[in-house]
């Protein structure tokens, strides 16, 4: 296998690892099936067990020209620097991933995670984007 350097920092990479980790051990507890509004509880839990620094829903306005026209709502952001944006879908879709491109470019995140409850497992289900 052949890796490709990360842009990201040391320590953002060790948030990252520690951010994926609570996502595996949900789906690990719970499986696919339920609602996202579960699994993002239980994201919040996870994090709040771990001691990880989070805002939940956190709003972000996206400006045109200096002027505000819309304003996001963002799942999860960890650390500071993370955005996690969750799913429950059977499969995800191109669509998925430019929301999260947007939200990345919106909030000015270094990184987004992208993570489908809905499959068989989270690795299936999972994305990682970096602006």
């Amino acid at each position: 296998m052949i890796r490709v350097p990360s842009p990201l920092d040391e320590q953002t990479e060790i948030y990252v690892k520690e951010t994926m980790d609570c996502g595996y051990a949900i789906h690990k507890a719970l499986g696919p099936g339920f609602l996202e509004r579960a699994y993002t509880n239980a994201f919040c839990i996870e994090l709040l067990a771990q001691g990880i620094p989070f805002e939940s829903e956190k709003s972000v306005t996206l400006f045109y020209r200096s002027r505000p026209v819309a304003v996001h709502r963002l799942d999860l952001v960890v650390h500071g620097c993370i955005l996690v944006e969750l799913k429950a879908v059977k499969i995800l879709k191109r669509v998925h991933e430019a929301q999260v491109l947007a939200y990345l470019k919106a909030s000015k995140l270094p990184v987004g995670l992208l993570m489908n409850f809905g499959g068989a497992t989270l690795k299936e289900g999972f994305r990682r984007i970096i602006l």
